[in-house]
């Protein structure tokens, strides 16, 4: 039978196959039935994400396929629940395919459930339907205890800000896909495996939720310079952008499209790194431990202050910092 051919029914029991290996013991009800049942903790809180990917918005057939639409959707919504300190649970899924495209749809599932199984989430039901162009929306529950939930707007005035890794590796991809610029091994395989396979940071959002000396979190996946902006105003304060760590793909991308490496890294996306402020006194401290766990740095890029202002320090000076970084609605 040809895959256009397939019923809905059909379709679903081959998704729901995909999947299969993704359940815990905690799922009581998964894909077949109207809704899904599980068993929550009773010592945790539940959270709640939603997060989409539109082809032609988010996405091209061009630079991605639909198994790195799959594999990008799960990590935007893992990476969420890892800024609230999140351990992610279980998700549902609604597709849209365009018509004839039920193998894409196949291959996007394998990329969901793929990515799902390396953050220990079950995926357990969702909805099918037809689109004009692929459209990925998940929705994903994480547990994290009362005395961990970490929030955007507990930063205060003289907290360090920083990162859990270096930016601006995404772009680079994108750039790298679409044929904007040309990168040589080992740095266009990091690009576009940024782009297309990224990771989030789970593990080191939960461990870092335990300390109580970081105040606030959010993950970075509409630029650092709109995504900080987006923390200042939750927490009604300032930062001062001291440096901007950049991945070594990303320097060489800007620098060969005549770009300034650290501006081109504030105007990404799709980072899934967290962006944290931590109190003065335990910074050196926690990123010293932070090294100790996970092996990479947690990496200093400035600090709060009592003036709203979002400003970077160049040479001496202080300038503003636009928010270059993704807008779903800007002009």
């Amino acid at each position: 039978m040809m895959a256009a051919q397939l019923r809905e029914d059909e379709i679903v029991a081959r998704l729901a196959e995909i999947v299969a290996g993704t359940q815990t013991h905690r799922v009581l009800v998964g894909i077949g039935d109207d809704a899904a049942v599980w068993q929550p903790s009773r010592s945790h809180r539940s959270v709640i994400t939603t997060d989409a990917l539109v082809e032609g918005i988010h996405f091209t057939s061009e630079t991605m396929s639909p198994y790195d639409v799959g594999w990008r959707t799960t990590i935007a919504n893992v990476s969420d629940l890892a800024a609230m300190g999140a351990r992610p649970v279980l998700a549902t899924i609604a597709l849209g395919a365009p018509p004839g495209g039920i193998e894409s749809t196949i291959d996007v599932y394998r990329g969901i459930a793929a990515s799902a199984k390396e953050y220990g989430m079950a995926v357990v039901g969702g909805d099918l339907t037809r689109a004009p162009v692929l459209t990925v929306a998940m929705t994903a529950v994480g547990e994290v205890r009362a005395s961990n939930l970490k929030l955007r707007s507990g930063a205060r005035e003289g907290d360090v800000i920083a990162v859990t890794g270096p930016l601006g590796a995404s772009r680079a991809g994108l750039d790298v896909a679409r044929g904007a610029v040309a990168l040589q091994p080992p740095e266009r395989e990091q690009a576009l495996a940024a782009h297309r396979r990224p990771i989030a940071r789970a593990r080191e959002g939960r461990w870092l939720a335990a300390s109580a000396n970081v105040r606030a979190m959010m993950d970075c996946s509409d630029g650092l310079s709109t995504d900080l902006a987006r923390l200042c105003e939750a927490s009604d304060v300032g930062v001062i952008v001291e440096s901007v760590p950049v991945a070594a793909c990303a320097r060489e991308a800007a620098l060969a499209l005549g770009h300034d490496p650290e501006t081109y890294a504030l105007a990404g996306g799709e980072e899934y790194e967290l962006v944290v402020a931590v109190r003065a006194r335990a910074f050196d401290r926690l990123a010293q431990r932070f090294y100790a766990r996970f092996g990479s740095e947690l990496v200093r890029v400035g600090v709060t202050r009592s003036e709203r202002e979002i400003v970077r320090m160049e040479n001496g000076a202080e300038s503003p910092l636009p928010r270059t970084g993704w807008e779903h609605f800007g002009a």
